[in-house]
C-alpha cells in the first residue's frame, strides 16, 4: 500500500486551490509598494488574500498582518509585553511568555488575568480545546483554524496567531490578527509595509496561497468534512482501545479537535513507535513538529500530571480531510501488530 500521511497537525499537503493561486501570483512581478500598474496588480493579490483570510477567520473589522509564520506573529504580538501562559503552549509563545500558569489533568488552563495572558485555542499534541475568555491578550488559533467553527470577532481576544501550512496553504506565511485600534511594536522595521507593523517586501506568492487555502478550508468546514474526520478518529481510537487495554487516549473525555489522537502506552517510547510506523508506511509524530529530533518527554503531558517517563511514551496521530477509513484501519492494524510485539517483550 502507498504511504499514509497521518501527521496533519505538523503540516498539511498543499491544496489545489492554493497551488493555482500561487502559480497565478508568480506572473505578477511588480512590487506591491509601487504605484504603477504592475505594483497595483501585485497589491491587489495581497488585499484579496487578506479579505479571504479575514472572512474565513471571522475577523471583519480587524487588521490582518501577514508575517513569515505564526512564530513571527507570536513575536510581534508578545514582544515588549509581560504575558502569562502555561507550559502547554507552543514554543513560539513560550519564548515570549512566562509558562507558569497551572494546567489540570484534563488540560484546562487556570487563568489569573486574561488581559495579561496568551492562550491557545487547541493544543497541537492532544487536540484539547480551551475556552477563550473575554479580554484575552493573545490567542493562538493556529491548530484550530479551518478545523472547527470559530470567529476572531467572537473569541474575545485582542490578537490571534494563524498559519497557512496548517490548513493546506504554503509554508513560510502566517498572520497576526489585531483588533482595530490596538497596536504592536514592529519587530521588523524598514519600509513600513503591512500597515507599519511588519516591514519588508511582501511574499505575494505565499500570501496568495494562504488566502486561497483559507477560503477552501472554510468551504470544507461548512460542508461537514471535519465531522467525517471525527468519525474516522473515533473508529481509530475504538479499534485500539479494544485490543490495547493499557493505552491511554489522552483527552478523549473533553472537547478536542476532530482529527487528533494522542495515544500513550506506558513503557513504549513514542520515538520508537514513530520509527516503527514509518517503516510500516505511516507518518505520525511524537509531540509537536517543532520538537522533532529532540528526544525528550512531552512538556504538555507533564503539565497535565503525567510522569516524565509516561510523557515520553505518547504518539500523535492527526488525520486530514482526505484521510480514508481504509487508511485508518490499516494504521490501527499495523500499530496493534507492533503493540503485540511490545507487550510480548515486557511480559
Amino acid at each position: 500500500m502507498a504511504r499514509v500521511y497521518l501527521d496533519h497537525n505538523a503540516t498539511t499537503p498543499l491544496r489545489d486551490e492554493a497551488r493555482l493561486a500561487m502559480m497565478s501570483a508568480m506572473d505578477h512581478f511588480g512590487n506591491p509598494s509601487s504605484v504603477h500598474a504592475e505594483g497595483r496588480a501585485a497589491k491587489s493579490i495581497i488585499e484579496k488574500a487578506r479579505a479571504q483570510v479575514s472572512a474565513a477567520l471571522g475577523a471583519d473589522g480587524a487588521d490582518v498582518i501577514f508575517t513569515s509564520s505564526a512564530t513571527e506573529a507570536a513575536a510581534l504580538a508578545c514582544a515588549d509585553r509581560n504575558l502569562a501562559s502555561a507550559r502547554i503552549e507552543h514554543d513560539a509563545l513560550l519564548g515570549w511568555t512566562t509558562g507558569d500558569l497551572a494546567v489540570d489533568s484534563l488540560g484546562a488552563v487556570a487563568l489569573d488575568d486574561p488581559k495579561q495572558t496568551a492562550l491557545q485555542l487547541a493544543n497541537s499534541e492532544t487536540g484539547i480545546l480551551q475556552r477563550l475568555p473575554d479580554g484575552l491578550a493573545v490567542s493562538d488559533m493556529t491548530q484550530a483554524f479551518g478545523k472547527i467553527p470559530l470567529a476572531f470577532n467572537w473569541s474575545g481576544a485582542d490578537m490571534s496567531l494563524v498559519s497557512a501550512h496548517k490548513l493546506g496553504g504554503p509554508k513560510g506565511i502566517g498572520a497576526l490578527v489585531i483588533k482595530r485600534g490596538l497596536d504592536v511594536v514592529a519587530q521588523i522595521k524598514g519600509g513600513g509595509q503591512e500597515m507599519g507593523r511588519r516591514s519588508g517586501t511582501e511574499n505575494i506568492i505565499g500570501i496568495a496561497g494562504f488566502g486561497a487555502a483559507a477560503e477552501a478550508a472554510q468551504r470544507d468546514l461548512d460542508s461537514g468534512v471535519w465531522d467525517k474526520v471525527e468519525k474516522l478518529r473515533n473508529i481509530l481510537e475504538s479499534a485500539i482501545a479494544d485490543r490495547a487495554k493499557h493505552t491511554i487516549s489522552v483527552g478523549n473525555d473533553v472537547k478536542r479537535l476532530p482529527n487528533t489522537s494522542c495515544l500513550l502506552t506506558p513503557g513504549w517510547k513514542g520515538e520508537t513507535q514513530v520509527m516503527q510506523m514509518d517503516l510500516a508506511g505511516f507518518s505520525i509524530s511524537a509531540g509537536s513538529a517543532c520538537s522533532s529530533g529532540k528526544v525528550k518527554a512531552s512538556g504538555v503531558l507533564m503539565s497535565m500530571g503525567y510522569s516524565e517517563s509516561d510523557a515520553a511514551c505518547a504518539i500523535r496521530v492527526s488525520l486530514g480531510p482526505n484521510t480514508t477509513e481504509q487508511e485508518v484501519l490499516s494504521f490501527a492494524d499495523a500499530w496493534l501488530a507492533q503493540h503485540e510485539k511490545f507487550r510480548a517483550r515486557v511480559a
